[in-house]
């Protein structure tokens, strides 16, 4: 038994190497959207194929997802097969979008499924309606090495598999994704095979001073993935996918100096987005916390939201307010699904979507006291 349309999306992906086609692989900027690019766009390469171009959205200025701006911006590549990793499972306006441009649209995604599928060729997610597949719990690089698996079948080498487990393993715990099943495999054995990694972008965070204080690779990995976390994008590429990709140890080594220099400056904004939230809560009876603004971070918010989801037991619900619109993400207590609660008030929202206890949304800015009220009538109900 295998995921839903994975050997349809495995043929497709071999009939474009083949018959030389365009391929765009549209990722999530985070790091699990990244590791899933550098799988897909290695096993490509692995069959001898090319990628045209990789594409990841910056959130602050575009939103989640597929986005028409990344859109605008791949246009003169098409027609070409674009591959979705990590995203794209909400983008119903976008998918069409895309096709009209003459996009062939695959999505590969572990997200939440919202109440229809997107109008995509091929469509991989464990959580899709029909998926007989018996663990749903991967992140998308699991899913995508799992697309690996059959694409490249004996041209998997032993080399290549430890290679993507690693890849696997960052993005399953960063994720946040249960550590059990198949994926607690995928951890033990990409986490087991860190410490020799060739990969110089490990190979160079387990050399650098900053690491080799902690004792074990566990407490290693979670600094990776915090310092990989930071937002430092230059042409359009997030830190986290030119680290892992790039060739050179010491280009490594000085990308991570670059992030450890910003990574105090990232902590001091963080305390200081806190300190505003629980400024604010003082008085908070409400069984949500609601709370955002113009100067809110939009890559530091999640953090925040961990932070006060947990402290106060309550859905956490924080947003960057800027013109029109606003972004947010969502962390809540295993009680509450964000993603089924925020269904309940889909009409106010533009896009939304993500995990049970981890999402994000964004809307217009009139809608935000209403979005507020509607989440407050329906988490009763959960």
């Amino acid at each position: 038994m295998e995921i839903k349309n994975l050997g349809k999306a495995a043929d497709r992906i071999k009939k474009a190497i083949k018959g030389k086609e365009r391929i765009i692989l549209y990722g999530d900027a985070d790091l699990d959207g990244a590791t899933s690019v550098i799988i897909l766009q290695d096993s490509i390469k692995s069959l001898g194929g090319e990628v045209s171009a990789v594409y990841f959205p910056d959130r602050e200025n575009e939103g989640y997802g597929i986005t028409e701006k990344g859109l605008d911006s791949l246009k003169s590549k098409a027609p070409a097969l674009f591959i979705t990793l990590d995203c794209g499972i909400g983008n119903f306006k976008e998918v069409k979008l895309a096709s009209k441009m003459g996009f062939e649209v695959m999505i590969i995604d572990h997200h939440e499924i919202l109440d229809k599928l997107p109008q995509a060729q091929i469509i991989v997610d464990p959580k899709q309606k029909g998926d007989e597949y018996p663990f749903k719990g991967f992140s998308a690089a699991g899913v995508v090495f799992k697309l690996s698996e059959v694409l490249l079948r004996e041209k998997l080498t032993e080399g290549l598999r430890k290679n993507f487990l690693e890849l696997v393993a960052l993005s399953t715990v960063a994720d946040m994704m249960p550590q059990k099943s198949e994926n607690k495999i995928f951890i033990e054995e990409g986490l087991s095979y860190m410490e020799n990694s060739w990969r110089p972008g490990i190979k160079a965070f387990l050399e650098t001073e900053a690491f080799r204080k902690y004792p074990n690779v566990n407490q290693k990995v979670s600094q990776i993935i915090s310092i990989l976390n930071i937002r430092d994008v230059r042409s359009t590429l997030p830190a986290s996918f030119r680290l892992l990709v790039c060739s050179s140890l010491e280009e490594a080594k000085e990308i991570i100096s670059g992030l450890l220099e910003k990574a105090e400056t990232r902590r001091k904004r963080i305390r200081e987005i806190e300190d505003e939230v629980e400024r604010r809560l003082q008085e908070n009876k409400e069984p949500i916390i609601f709370e955002g603004g113009n100067d809110f971070d939009l890559q530091l918010i999640s953090s925040v939201a961990s932070t006060v989801s947990q402290r106060y037991s309550k859905p956490a619900f924080l947003y960057k307010k800027m013109e029109k619109e606003s972004h947010g993400t969502v962390r809540s207590p295993k009680e509450v699904n964000s993603v089924s609660l925020m269904k309940k008030c889909s009409k106010l929202l533009m896009t939304y979507g993500g995990h049970p206890q981890a999402a994000g949304f964004r809307l217009k800015n009139t809608n935000l006291e209403k979005f507020k009220e509607c989440l407050i009538k329906n988490i009763v109900v959960q």
